[in-house]
């Protein structure tokens, strides 16, 4: 099996279980599971074992999902700056420091921003837009 099989079938592994895992009915049945343990808490008299289960069971979950959302946003941050480079091209915006964001340090990004608010706050378009 190559690399990129191997690559496809956990892209598609992940996807699929996010958004599965996304649904309400999903949360609502973590939900009752919840509940369940909560009530059997009495029944078991609040044992270290009852504690036990919800503490391993949701830190195996939470470890687990941390890769599965990780690679969800990894890969729709990718389509998303793909999209926008290629807006930028067919824009014609050849502005070096707009391409290549994604590397700059928080400090250039916040710099970034706070020029493009003075730039919108001088544009009679954003201006006029407001007085409506």
């Amino acid at each position: 099996m190559s690399r990129n099989q191997k690559s496809d079938i956990f892209t598609n592994f992940t996807t699929e279980v996010s958004t599965w895992l996304g649904r309400p009915l999903v949360f609502i049945s973590a939900l009752g599971v919840l509940a369940l343990w909560a009530i059997s808490g009495p029944l078991l008299g609040f044992s270290d074992t009852w504690q036990l289960i919800i503490n391993t069971s949701t830190t195996i979950i939470t470890f687990l999902m941390v890769f599965i959302i990780q690679n969800t946003q990894k890969r729709d941050n990718l389509a998303m700056n793909i999209k926008q480079d290629a807006m930028m091209r067919k824009l014609g915006i050849n502005d070096n420091d707009l391409i290549e964001a994604e590397d700059a340090s928080d400090k250039k990004l916040e710099a970034r921003i706070k020029k493009m608010q003075k730039k919108a706050e001088k544009s009679p378009n954003i201006k006029s837009k407001r007085k409506k």
